[in-house]
């Protein structure tokens, strides 16, 4: 079966985030990826054009469907920050309730800026993230 279209690749991260136009977005993007690189221990990567990982895990499904993703990482699109957070949020309550103005998708968390984000319950959502997904996919 068919893997995920967005790969890991080498193109620079700092590249992307420098053709940014909008400056404040740029500068917000920036201040995202020191967080998820001090947070995880792990160099950022671009997957696909336009997502910054950090760290890596190989699923399979019972479908046979296979592939590599990040553990965590995030994209400054258009409209919002999307926030990748693989675990999802079913045990996030406390930290979602302190992290400031966000919406929630499947693994993803919304953010239109970094000063809308308590930097503290994010940090703490992504470690716990890693956590288990290593836990889960790594051993």
């Amino acid at each position: 079966m068919s893997a995920l279209v967005t790969q890991r690749n080498s193109n620079s991260v700092e590249a992307f985030l420098h053709a940014i136009s909008d400056e404040q977005k740029r500068a917000d993007a920036f201040k995202f990826l020191e967080l998820f690189k001090n947070t995880t221990g792990f160099e950022p990567e671009m997957w696909g054009e336009s997502i910054i990982g950090f760290g890596s895990y190989h699923y399979v499904y019972a479908s046979g469907r296979e592939g590599d993703w990040m553990l965590t990482g995030f994209s400054p699109r258009a409209k919002n920050f999307s926030l990748y957070i693989m675990s999802g949020f079913s045990r996030f309550d406390s930290l979602l309730a302190k992290l400031g103005k966000h919406k929630t998708g499947k693994a993803c968390l919304y953010v239109n800026k970094w000063d809308d984000v308590n930097a503290e319950a994010l940090e703490e959502m992504i470690r716990a993230s890693v956590a288990y997904m290593k836990e889960k996919y790594n051993g």
